[in-house]
């Protein structure tokens, strides 16, 4: 074991270095532990998460503030394509405005506020449906129909305001706040980490797009810690090292954790190697193709064959040669996130994108996308987006059939979360603790939290 394991924040087992340092291919470094910096133990106020005072904070300095993922740039293949974008109110439409341009214009027409589009489509230009003004797609001023009649419009430009549109790894960012720091600023080390598995090749194969009975922050949560996988899915455990999974914080925005796959959990007994395959696969194996257990060789792995299996199962369906890929990019649950709701999954397999929103102006539930993006077949032409499927309240994630496995996971994570959201209510401490190291990530968006409201409340008392 690594000098980490005699810290007492962690797991006493091994560590994610030491399964990584037992792994068949060299190990990236970017997969190594990171510096964690000391950010506290202090607790958090339960009311933050129902709260309507503080939900409008939130509301007023922190969304209107952040990059927030709004859609693929294939998703506006054709100029004049467009997709809406909606946050606590305000409303995008994001449109290829030209060949190589994106635009994210505001969806309120300047005469009387009705949204220009409530649908995604294909319009060379946005004719407001109430009195008929129009803007071309690039967010010029097209035409009035009783323009004679607005006399404090003569000699103005009367554009469509912007928010401002970056890309990275094909998908399409919009910020609110023209004095944000540029996109590559926020995401540097998971721009840079991601440079091994090209993101802007795949193509969304799975949307699915659920409303929770939780607050955004207790649903983005759920996903930022594996220790509770002992509880909430404990039929994982045989083929993924959740307790002794791996932490960072790489800088102020970006976050991440990597869990082992093809070990068992620290809180089972010892299991061998041969059980570990067949539980893996008997879970279905998303990554090596499923199937029936091959019997391992001696001194073989499970975690060795899975990533063997992995490689041939990627092989066969890109046509591209993964046999340099460390075995953690091919089997481990390798996740970054992005302040304050996104998180991106790192490897080379078809990984898991999640998203989570307000649902409207209600601090009492959310929304949360789970997307699935898969690399494109070698000297093929990249297939089509899959569109979204949406899920309402009181909907089960296995609804969802194009999930498979994971559709019981999702259930499972969704079983808890209307019960923390009450919970919380009837907490009769009114805070909540966090882990000094497995869930410093949380802490961590939570300072976040605190650091913009204050920043955006001091802006706001100043002369």
């Amino acid at each position: 074991m690594n000098d980490a394991t005699a810290r007492a924040d962690r797991h006493p087992g091994d560590t994610y270095g030491d399964i990584l340092s037992r792994d068949t291919r060299p190990v990236p470094d970017y997969l190594r532990e990171q510096p964690t910096p000391e950010i506290g133990v202090d607790p958090v106020a339960a009311s933050r998460y129902f709260d309507p005072a503080f939900f409008e904070r939130e509301a007023r300095h922190v969304w209107p503030r952040v990059w927030q993922m709004a859609c693929r740039e294939d998703d506006l293949p054709s100029v004049g394509d467009y997709q809406i974008y909606e946050m606590l109110g305000r409303s995008l439409i994001v449109v290829r405005s030209a060949p190589d341009e994106i635009k994210a214009l505001h969806n309120s027409c300047l005469h009387r506020g009705r949204k220009l589009v409530t649908l995604p489509g294909c319009k060379s230009e946005f004719r407001c449906p109430f009195h008929g003004l129009t803007w071309a797609c690039d967010g010029s001023f097209k035409e009035n129909p009783i323009g004679w009649d607005f006399p404090q419009w003569q000699g103005r430009e009367m554009r469509l305001p912007e928010a401002r549109v970056e890309t990275w790894g094909g998908f399409v960012f919009v910020n609110l706040d023209g004095s944000a720091p540029p996109l590559l600023e926020v995401i540097g080390p998971l721009a840079r980490d991601f440079e091994r598995f090209d993101w802007s090749d795949r193509y969304r194969a799975v949307w699915v797009q659920k409303k929770v009975r939780a607050n955004w922050k207790a649903t983005a949560e759920a996903f930022m810690e594996s220790h509770h996988s002992v509880t909430t899915h404990p039929q994982i455990l045989g083929s993924l090292a959740d307790v002794n999974s791996q932490y960072d914080l790489l800088n102020e925005f970006v976050s991440r954790q990597f869990s082992a796959g093809a070990v068992a959990s620290p809180f089972l007994e010892p299991m061998e190697e041969q059980a570990i395959l067949e539980h893996l696969l008997g879970q279905g194996g998303r990554r090596t193709g499923g199937g029936v257990a091959p019997k391992l060789e001696p001194g073989e792995t499970a975690r060795g064959k899975a990533a063997e299996l992995s490689r041939a199962t990627l092989k066969a369906q890109t046509g591209r040669d993964y046999d340099a890929a460390a075995d953690a990019e091919m089997v481990d649950a390798l996740l970054y996130n992005v302040f304050p709701n996104m998180s991106f999954w790192a490897g080379y397999p078809a990984a898991l994108c999640y998203r989570w929103r307000p649902n409207g102006r209600d601090p009492e539930t959310a929304i949360m996308d789970v997307q699935i993006y898969a690399p494109a077949p070698a000297g093929e032409p990249k297939p089509s987006n899959a569109p979204v499927h949406e899920l309402g309240l009181d909907e089960p994630w296995s609804q969802a059939a194009e999930l498979g496995a994971l559709s019981t996971i999702f259930e499972q994570d969704m079983g808890n979360l209307p019960y923390v959201q009450e919970g919380l209510h009837a907490s009769a401490t009114g805070l909540v603790h966090f882990g000094r190291y497995s869930e410093m990530r949380i802490r961590q968006l939570h300072r976040l939290l605190d650091r913009f409201i204050a920043e955006g409340e001091g802006a706001e008392a100043r002369p």
